[in-house]
């Protein structure tokens, strides 16, 4: 062979190498493969607690005690719905108060704070010493201005039908809920007349739902008529009231999750001095239904 063929094709075969080796594909390290992708699931929403206080005068202060167990146990409401006393302490609780301090305001309070005697017109309690009272332990506030929703249950006397005041004037609210029918005169609101929310709402489940509860603990309050003979007029309406009031309040509380019913029989509606038992019978009532209202609670 010539030297210059050699030269040439020592030249091809040296490039034919160089290209060769551009073309090599370097290997790839050896990689775990992706594992697959898990479907993101979205963290469930708290559900929305709601207390459901019912009426029954004097024996409204077994929701205090009921609040005790609840709050020491670190299970707080979301919503409260409350008729006459339940609108009473609902709204106080709502505004701040705690359980303590709720049982300190019991301590201090005495009938007087509740009644302020008038001469027939419609009734013969005003109840403006209600209103004034709660008013003043909310600091004015209003009931949109409180520390957690508050729904107060009255019942609109030309209609017959349930009203929830979730805003406004709280003692007026209040007043208006706790207006027993020829006892206390009706408490007009924009120009509408309204007494009890007892009439219509005896527990306020319902009311709780409407203002967003996904749970609802209903305290139910109320009693059998007392059979006493010779009663007084307020005695004597209070009973009316428990007859007309237990079918509507049985029923209502089909909707509630977990229902709460102190021991309180015995206890007068219209007795004050008897608090520290309704206070007393309120816990033991709420400690028996615990292991319930968590299991509500986990399951949502």
């Amino acid at each position: 062979m010539k030297r210059r063929d050699f030269l040439s094709s020592a030249s091809a075969l040296a490039a034919l190498s160089a290209l060769a080796a551009c073309t090599q594909v370097e290997p790839k390290p050896d990689v775990a493969p992706n594992p697959p992708l898990q479907p993101q699931v979205a963290p469930r929403p708290k559900p929305r607690l709601g207390l459901a206080l019912g009426g029954g005068a004097a024996r409204g202060f077994a929701h205090i005690g009921v609040i005790k167990v609840l709050e020491a146990q670190g299970i707080v409401p979301d919503v409260i719905a409350g008729t006459s006393a339940g609108a009473v302490v609902g709204t106080l609780y709502a505004g701040g108060f705690d359980a303590i301090e709720l049982h300190q305001l019991a301590n201090r309070m005495e009938e007087s704070s509740f009644t302020d005697w008038v001469i027939f017109d419609r009734g013969f309690l005003k109840g403006e010493v209600i209103e004034r009272f709660v008013n003043k332990e909310l600091g004015n506030r209003p009931l949109e201005g409180l520390k957690r929703r508050m729904g107060v249950v009255a019942t609109d006397l030309a209609s017959g039908e349930m009203a929830v005041f979730t805003a406004g004037n709280a003692g007026v609210a209040v007043r208006a809920s706790a207006s027993i029918p020829a006892v206390f005169a009706p408490v007009v609101i924009r120009g509408r007349e309204f007494v009890d929310g007892g009439l219509v709402s005896p527990v306020p489940v319902r009311a709780a739902r409407q203002m967003g509860a996904d749970i609802v603990v209903a305290v139910d309050i109320s009693a059998k008529p007392s059979g006493k003979k010779n009663q007084g007029t307020v005695d004597m309406l209070l009973d009316t009231m428990a007859i007309m009031g237990h079918t509507i309040g049985e029923t209502e509380l089909l909707g509630a999750d977990v229902i709460i019913r102190p021991d309180i029989r015995g206890l007068p509606a219209t007795n004050f001095q008897q608090r520290q038992e309704a206070i007393l019978q309120g816990e033991r009532a709420a400690l028996a239904a615990l292991p319930r209202i968590r299991e509500k609670l986990a399951v949502r």
